[in-house]
């Protein structure tokens, strides 16, 4: 499975964004699909899930209010309200191991990252 990540740039503090994962051929059936975020000498860390249905959703307390994430063909976060400590590169990750991962471990495929840059 080949995850394809978009969407990043630069945007002002306040605003809004929205980023893309797309997968190769069908791959995104049957898999839950995650947004993590890798901010400057930071690790890691959870943004957002999508059940494989898209009927469970799940983010990170810090995002909760302010980031949606939903799917079709690809799985799409949107960013709105966006504030400087949301600059990171920006991964998307698919597994089957888990319906409500959280963990960077339960995830099998990772996308290459894309850059947000929130600017004060």
């Amino acid at each position: 499975v080949q995850l394809q990540a978009c969407g990043g740039g630069l945007v002002q503090g306040g605003g809004d964004l929205k980023l893309s994962c797309a997968a190769s051929r069908r791959a995104f059936s049957g898999y839950a699909v995650g947004w993590f975020r890798q901010a400057p000498g930071k690790e890691r860390e959870f943004v957002a899930a999508i059940s494989w249905t898209g009927g469970h959703t799940y983010f990170a307390d810090s995002v909760k209010d302010r980031f949606t994430i939903s799917r079709d063909n690809a799985v799409y976060l949107q960013m709105s309200n966006l504030k400087p400590e949301d600059m990171a590169v920006y991964f998307c990750a698919a597994t089957r191991r888990s319906p409500t991962p959280m963990l960077e471990m339960e995830y099998e495929y990772w996308g290459q990252g894309t850059l947000v840059t929130v600017s004060s």
